[in-house]
């Protein structure tokens, strides 16, 4: 069994967040406080289990403990999959007296998040994300959703977790890809909030992409990091928790890498696809005059320096893309909207709505 807790973070939401090396060792007391149960699920991938599911698993009574898992993939975030999980915990009998654990990157914890905020109306889940993009942003905030044909994320529920355990240890066993991917979503909350925090990631994302977690001074420097990004979000989640103003600066970058995920089939990382989106938008923001000139160009160093696209894909089509952003969940009237940024640290409030609608043509013209 794992030992007492840390400390929480000090952030504005209804649930804790924990932070630390080694943390995960303490998953079993941290779940036991925030959501006493007597059923435990945890929930994860193949690979992730393997390398830390079945361990957290461990920390909990074998008796009254069972690990489900699924293959790993985008593609495996789906409704058939939710009802194949859920009618897995029907089978082995979880009731109401059951807590979700989710363990690995963000289709797990939407996935799983989504299985616990619809099973029996609703169970406790533990969010333990095992990607440095989940553990920036998809852990905290308490959306839950699982894709569609029709594009990202459209069918889902808000759904808080009674906890968040992030332990960057875990992110040594990550592809060298992936890791850099979690600094997409890194810069974008320099972008959307702070300026300051948006320079101290391009300070490090050269040895990240360089060296990935054996840079140096990585545990330090990646749990310092993570802890902005998450009291990044956390206090613009606060101010908004269902999306209706506010919170839809964090989708910055986003109407784009959504509809170019759609169109290649959810083939590329998404921390990828966000970089090339907040570049495409910020393109979009500098070509309606809400950006002075060179925005754009510093996004795009940005993300060539943590090693990420700053271009759209070679040989996709723009069509494709601008149809596929009209089934954007912020798209309104059968108009896309987008989250855009006057300048890094600063977003465009639009009377309120943090969403400006942006015309087919205007995005034509600005990405063309």
């Amino acid at each position: 069994m794992g030992g007492a807790p840390p400390d929480a973070l000090q952030l504005p939401l209804p649930y804790p967040v924990y932070c630390r090396a080694g943390v995960r060792q303490a998953i079993g007391e941290i779940a036991r406080l925030a959501a006493p149960s007597h059923r435990v699920a945890v929930i994860s991938d193949t690979a992730v289990a393997r390398l830390h599911g079945e361990a957290i698993a461990a920390q909990f009574p074998a008796d009254s403990t069972r690990l489900f898992t699924i293959p790993p993939g985008e593609q495996e975030k789906t409704r058939a999959r939710w009802a194949e999980l859920t009618d897995a915990l029907l089978e082995w009998g979880a009731g109401r007296d059951t807590t979700v654990i989710a363990v690995g990157g963000g289709v797990i914890g939407d996935l799983a998040g989504f299985v616990a905020s619809t099973y029996m109306r609703g169970l406790p889940v533990v969010q333990v994300p095992t990607t440095l993009l989940a553990m920036v942003d998809a852990s905290v905030g308490g959306k839950t959703a699982v894709d569609t044909p029709f594009g990202k994320n459209l069918v889902g529920a808000f759904h808080n977790p009674s906890a968040v355990v992030i332990d960057p240890d875990v992110l040594a066993t990550l592809p060298a890809d992936v890791l850099r991917s979690g600094l997409a979503e890194m810069i974008k909350h320099g972008v959307i909030a702070d300026a300051s925090y948006f320079d101290a990631v391009l300070r490090f994302a050269g040895a990240v992409r360089d060296h990935g977690a054996q840079a140096p001074d990585f545990a330090a420097t990646i749990t310092t990091l993570i802890t902005g990004s998450v009291r990044i979000k956390a206090e613009v989640v606060a101010e908004d928790t269902r999306e209706g103003g506010l919170r839809q600066i964090l989708n910055f970058g986003h109407t784009i890498a959504h509809a170019v995920e759609r169109v290649l089939n959810f083939e590329l990382l998404h921390g990828d696809a966000v970089a090339m989106g907040m570049v495409a938008e910020a393109r979009i923001a500098e070509s309606i005059g809400l950006a002075g000139p060179g925005l754009a160009v510093a996004i795009a160093d940005a993300v060539e320096s943590a090693g990420l696209p700053s271009l759209l894909p070679a040989g996709i089509s723009l069509d494709d893309i601008i149809t596929a952003t009209h089934g954007d969940k912020k798209a309104r009237a059968g108009s896309a909207r987008y989250s855009l940024p006057r300048g890094i640290g600063e977003m465009e409030a639009a009377e309120g709505t943090w969403a400006v609608a942006v015309s087919d043509e205007q995005v034509g013209s600005a990405l063309s």
